[in-house]
């Protein structure tokens, strides 16, 4: 067997019962107080580490995040796999003209399934959101008029080769994936909520049996810290991970600078944002090898 990173499976003392941090509204403070609990582990993983040399009983899943409309900057070879997973923030702002783009480039991927879910540049995905509203709808002298009318029925129908998924479930390989955009406030952007009880709301909706979970931000504590030392990450987001989905993989992107591995030991967390800080695909895909329950 090749050297692999691995998790410990689930745990049958876990509590299904998640409630708002205290703290929950300034993350980086919310983060010193739980980083001094000695349970509460953040371990750097090679990224190498998560492929299986053999691959027996395994498929292989190729990560990436925030493109942010410049496919056609990436310089590297996307690696060859079973599933393809992009967790968000694949246009600068929902331009329609994008979403094709990138749909087209997805259709010349090599992998036979492929998940997608959108981020908070996708404002055309979420027409509550404020900005969505001033960019696209009230404003007459948009850039973008000619491509998105603020009346389009459904925006996701343009993503015509791959597996979108908003609040959904979809098994794979005898895996459960689940997708999410939701993250916590930004700005005016889309699938913002308030950070707390709106956010648990959404994380309640994840299925306990979830093998792959796919967010477009990161929980608190992994992959999360911005270059102010600020954290961005989701207290909430982190408690339903470890209290009561435990999946394997949380993958997820949103924080530039966050790009990584990390482990609590029981799930792995990959950041995989493909631009930089300078919004440069630099990045490469983060690829892992999980064991199929097939």
């Amino acid at each position: 067997m090749g050297k692999s990173a691995s998790v410990n499976s689930k745990n049958p003392n876990k509590s299904s019962e998640v409630e708002v941090h205290e703290l929950s509204k300034d993350p980086t403070e919310a983060w010193q107080d739980l980083s001094k609990k000695k349970s509460q582990k953040v371990i750097t993983i090679d990224a190498d580490l998560l492929k299986n040399d053999e691959r027996e009983d395994h498929i292989r899943i190729v990560c990436m995040s925030d493109t942010h409309s410049m496919i056609h900057r990436i310089a590297f070879d996307i690696p060859d796999g079973d599933v393809f997973i992009h967790a968000g923030d694949f246009t600068k702002l929902g331009d329609i003209k994008c979403v094709k783009e990138f749909n087209d480039w997805l259709g010349r991927l090599p992998h036979k399934y492929k998940i997608v879910i959108a981020g908070n540049h996708e404002l055309t995905f979420d027409p509550a959101c404020k900005m969505y509203k001033n960019h696209y709808r009230d404003s007459a002298a948009s850039t973008m008029s000619d491509n998105v009318t603020g009346n389009e029925p459904n925006v996701r129908e343009y993503l015509t080769n791959c597996i979108y998924l908003e609040d959904e479930s979809v098994e794979l390989f005898g895996l459960q994936f689940y997708g999410t955009p939701w993250q916590p406030e930004f700005g005016n952007w889309a699938f913002n909520l308030t950070r707390g009880e709106q956010c648990l709301e959404k994380w309640n909706k994840i299925p306990e049996k979830t093998d792959v979970l796919i967010t477009h931000g990161p929980p608190i504590g992994h992959g999360d810290l911005c270059r102010s030392g600020q954290r961005a990450g989701c207290v909430e987001l982190l408690s339903t991970i470890q209290q009561r989905v435990q999946p394997k993989y949380h993958i997820f992107g949103h924080i530039h600078e966050g790009y990584g591995v990390t482990t609590n030991e029981r799930t792995i967390f990959i950041n995989a944002s493909t631009c930089n800080l300078r919004y440069m695909p630099v990045n490469p895909p983060i690829v892992f090898d999980i064991k199929t329950e097939v």
